[in-house]
C-alpha cells in the first residue's frame, strides 16, 4: 500500500561509509554495496536480496514521488543534497535514486554441485566489469540462475557490474573467488562441462540438463589446463573477418543454443 515517505538526513559518518563502498575492500568489510539507477533499484526491491537503505537526490524528489510512496515500510530513505549526491554517484546525468544493498551470504558450492538444477555459467578471470554485467543480464534472460566466478575476476558488486546488469543481478546466485582448477574436477561429477574456444570445437547446440558453460576472458580465453578438463568444446562459427566476438556476445550465443529447447 502506498504511504507518505519522510526523508531522513544522512549523518556525515554514513556519507563517509557509503563513499568508501566504491572500493572492493570496504564492500567486503561492510557487506554492503551501492546500486544506482531506477531500474537497478527496482530490481533490488523486487528480489530476495536485502535493501539497507534508499537514497534520493533532494532536487529530484518530485520525480520519484510515486516510487517513494511504494517503498516497503522498514526501509530507511535518505535525502541527499546535490553536493552529497555528487560524492556518491557515478552517472554524468544522475537519475537521483540509488540503494545501499547487502551482499548476500556466500552459497554452499558443494551443495550446489550436488543438488543444484538447471544450467550454470562459469566465468574464468573476467576482469572487465561492464562485460560481466552484460553477461549477467543475458544469463538472466536465458534462465540461468547461477554464475560462478573464478579467482581474478571482477567483483560482482562493482558499481559498473551492478549498473550494466540493470537489476538482473539480484535474481542471480553469484559465487565469487573460486579456484577452477580445484573445483572443475568435482563439478564434472554432477554437470556436463562445456568449454569455449575461438578456433576449435563443435558448434553450440541444445544441452541436456545440468550443463556448465565455461568461458574465459576476451583477451586470453581459457588456459589449456582448464580446456583439458571439459567434456566438450564449443566453437562459434562465423563468416566475417573479425578476430573474435565480445565476451557478452559469445556468452549470449552459447546460452541461447544451450537453453533453446526449453524456450
Amino acid at each position: 500500500m502506498a504511504h507518505e515517505i519522510s526523508l531522513r538526513s544522512p549523518l556525515s559518518s554514513q556519507l563517509k561509509l557509503w563513499k568508501k563502498l566504491y572500493q572492493a575492500k570496504h564492500r567486503r568489510k561492510e557487506g554492503l554495496f551501492l546500486a544506482e539507477g531506477y531500474k537497478v533499484v527496482e530490481g533490488l526491491l523486487n528480489s530476495k536480496w536485502k535493501t539497507g537503505a534508499i537514497l534520493v537526490m533532494e532536487e529530484k524528489r518530485p520525480d520519484w514521488r510515486s516510487f517513494l510512496s511504494a517503498i516497503p515500510q522498514g526501509i530507511d530513505v535518505y535525502g541527499l543534497s546535490e553536493r552529497e549526491w555528487t560524492q556518491l554517484s557515478q552517472d554524468k546525468e544522475p537519475e537521483g535514486v540509488m540503494a545501499v544493498a547487502a551482499v548476500p551470504a556466500p552459497s554452499d558450492i558443494d551443495a550446489l554441485l550436488k543438488y543444484g538444477s538447471g544450467h550454470i555459467l562459469l566465468l574464468y578471470q573476467i576482469g572487465n566489469p561492464n562485460n560481466l554485467g552484460a553477461v549477467v543480464r543475458a544469463a538472466h534472460w536465458f534462465g540461468i540462475e547461477t554464475i560462478i566466478l573464478s579467482t581474478g575476476s571482477a567483483d560482482f558488486t562493482n558499481p559498473k557490474v551492478v549498473r550494466s546488469a540493470m537489476g538482473t543481478l539480484f535474481h542471480m546466485r553469484m559465487i565469487q573467488d573460486i579456484n577452477f582448477s580445484e573445483t572443475l574436477p568435482r563439478m564434472k561429477e554432477h554437470f556436463f562441462l562445456v568449454g569455449s574456444h575461438i578456433r576449435k570445437g563443435v558448434a553450440p547446440h541444445a544441452c541436456k540438463q545440468r550443463t556448465a558453460l565455461l568461458l574465459g576472458s576476451e583477451s586470453h580465453g581459457l588456459p589449456e589446463a582448464l580446456i583439458s578438463l571439459t567434456d566438450e568444446l564449443w566453437h562459434i562459427p562465423g563468416l566475417g573477418r573479425a578476430d573474435s566476438l565480445s565476451l557478452p556476445q559469445a556468452a549470449a550465443i552459447m546460452m541461447y543454443e544451450c537453453a533453446k529447447q526449453n524456450i
